[in-house]
């Protein structure tokens, strides 16, 4: 099967140089021809998993204790604003 990388490049918002969708070519062919592959195995009867086997929860009882004083908390914190941390603004909106 022929992939366009470049367009694939482009839904993904890459740019890639000539050399790279060169590369990234027969990657690309190789990987889709695998999943043709896979999708041509007969899984009649096979019920569906999330895992290959089982899982335990290894999630612990929720028990209520006390947490940590304030002042441990913060004492490494770089800035704070009374008993918060204060961080920098990493999300720009249309309103910023």
């Amino acid at each position: 099967m022929k992939i366009d990388v470049a367009y694939v490049a482009e839904l993904a918002r890459l740019e890639l140089t000539d050399e790279e969708k060169a590369v990234f070519q027969p990657q690309l062919e190789s990987i889709v021809g695998y999943v043709e592959k896979i999708s041509t195995v007969d899984v009649e009867g096979v019920e569906p998993m999330m895992h290959g086997r089982e899982i335990v929860n290894a999630f612990r009882e929720d028990i209520v204790r006390e947490s940590l004083p304030v002042e441990t908390a913060l004492a490494n914190a770089p800035q704070r604003v009374g008993d918060e941390f204060l961080l920098p603004k990493i999300v720009e909106g249309a309103d910023s």
